[in-house]
């Protein structure tokens, strides 16, 4: 029987900034906390990829947390609509996915962590959002729509699928793909290799510390973007730090993308690549065209970070 190929529109759902901008929002504070759980009990890694969670098969993890000589992981099911705490000697809690306020989540949460004997502080001020209002004292954000919340998912599960691919292609320093709570993006970073000049920070709620510790080096990042009210769309984009001269310029794939002066990175729309006949490609194209222009436009030592593959067949004779 022959297999039905499934409609990209399927896979690439459609994500309407202004019928879901509440629950983005709630959202956005929920895998805060849950993100600083992880960082306040993970050994520091440099540019904080200690903090950040991982697209998962139903939703997005922290991965393994160290608690003594016990482990835990902290899950959002966006299959089932919960959180799943699970540690590593057999015991898990849940909290249920809602409508509820970030204060209540963030009250369920650490009750559950205590049941699971798990003591961790956190700072309850959000990073990066302005204003940021302590989680025990938000009640302002409390929506919660399951439809929306699940397509969100959908869209970083395919754009992990295809960000992995393009990451494949490069030897030098890059970060994992990795889902950035406090900006609320799913990014991929390649480095040049060389220092960069010092950041000048600014970040809302983010100490300047941090910020130029992680843009130490000289970077061209990648990612997804769901939007804020500032630009009420998904997006794809493309930066480099340092920008190098001539990258607002620069001619890249597919013409949809279009540079944007207030970010200083090139934008894709999601919809470019939602209603494109080969999503996959589109989104490659814009990938692999703005590092070309960073990476050429910048000196890198492009010959040095080319990826050499091995003779796949070879290798798999021999395994």
């Amino acid at each position: 029987m022959a297999m039905i190929e499934p409609n990209p529109r399927d896979i690439w759902p459609a994500l309407p900034f202004p019928e879901w901008k509440e629950t983005c929002a709630t959202l956005h504070m929920w895998t805060q906390i849950v993100g600083k759980i992880r960082l306040s009990l993970s050994p520091w890694t440099n540019h904080s990829w200690h903090v950040t969670l991982y697209v998962t098969a139903r939703g997005l993890t922290t991965s393994l947390v160290p608690i003594g000589n016990i482990l835990f992981q902290i899950d959002f099911d966006f299959v089932e609509h919960i959180v799943r705490i699970q540690t590593s000697d057999g015991r898990e809690k849940n909290v249920r996915l809602v409508p509820k306020s970030v204060a209540q989540f963030y009250a369920e949460l650490m009750s559950a962590l205590r049941e699971l004997n798990i003591t961790v502080e956190i700072n309850t001020t959000p990073n990066e959002v302005d204003p940021a209002i302590p989680f025990e004292k938000n009640e302002t954000n409390a929506a919660y729509d399951p439809k929306y919340a699940r397509r969100f998912w959908q869209i970083l599960l395919q754009t992990d699928r295809i960000f992995k691919e393009f990451r494949a292609g490069f030897c030098g320093k890059c970060s994992p793909v990795h889902f950035f709570w406090g900006s609320f993006d799913l990014a991929v970073t390649r480095f040049s290799g060389r220092r960069a000049p010092q950041h000048p920070g600014g970040v809302p709620h983010l100490p300047d510390s941090v910020t130029r510790e992680a843009y130490s080096h000289e970077v061209s990042s990648l990612g997804f973007w769901p939007g804020n009210e500032m630009m009420p769309q998904p997006i794809f984009y493309s930066y480099a730090y340092p920008e190098p001269k001539g990258f607002s310029e620069a001619n890249v794939q597919p013409s949809t993308a279009k540079y944007n002066g207030q970010f200083r990175e090139f934008i894709l729309p999601y919809d470019a690549v939602r209603e494109s006949v080969t999503p996959d490609a589109t989104l490659l194209d814009f990938a692999r065209s703005t590092y070309d222009a960073a990476s050429t436009l910048g000196n890198w030592d492009r010959a040095e970070l080319v990826e050499v593959k091995p003779d796949l067949h070879s290798l798999r004779q021999h395994r």
